[in-house]
């Protein structure tokens, strides 16, 4: 048994914005094989009468294989003793190590959908609507210059929020 109990999404108890610098982890599962990675952008909304979250992944990372091979994915929060694992985990990638048994987390699964036992909250995501990012679509060209120097441009995914896992 786990120590989280359900909520409603609008019983977050921290702030989207806290994402800049507490990061998250957004991971999937492919094959029985769990991949997850650091973000630090991404937000929350409501979207087609449904609320949603918004997520950003380059095209290079080995975790973008692994959400688009999965219907569902999660969002894990951890408190601020993780940020060194969690910053290990945004630098090296699940192609070379196993990371996540590097970084001595725990995988457990609601409804087949992986997160980690560690996190406080976990967020679980139905995927909606995924699109790449083009250059042509910014309207202020200093964005491209600044965070897209390689023409890297994210896949943008919106995924509706099934459920809210927090802890005891």
């Amino acid at each position: 048994m786990n120590n989280f109990k359900e909520i409603s999404a609008k019983e977050l108890a921290f702030s989207p914005f806290d994402i800049k610098e507490e990061w998250m982890l957004v991971t999937a599962e492919k094959e029985g094989r769990v991949n997850t990675m650091t973000a630090s952008w991404g937000g929350f909304g409501i979207m087609w009468n449904k609320q949603v979250a918004f997520i950003v992944i380059r095209p290079q990372r080995y975790t973008k294989e692994f959400v688009d091979d999965a219907d569902c994915l999660s969002l894990t929060f951890f408190d601020k003793s993780y940020l060194k694992k969690l910053g290990y985990l945004g630098k090296v990638s699940g192609r070379d190590e196993n990371k996540i048994e590097k970084a001595e987390l725990s995988i457990i699964h609601e409804e087949e959908i992986p997160y980690f036992e560690e996190a406080h909250t976990a967020i679980f995501i139905k995927k909606l609507y995924a699109q790449p990012m083009g250059g042509e679509y910014f309207l202020d060209k200093e964005i491209i210059s600044k965070w897209f120097p390689e023409k890297d441009f994210h896949v943008l995914y919106i995924g509706e929020i099934t459920k809210v896992l927090t802890k005891r």
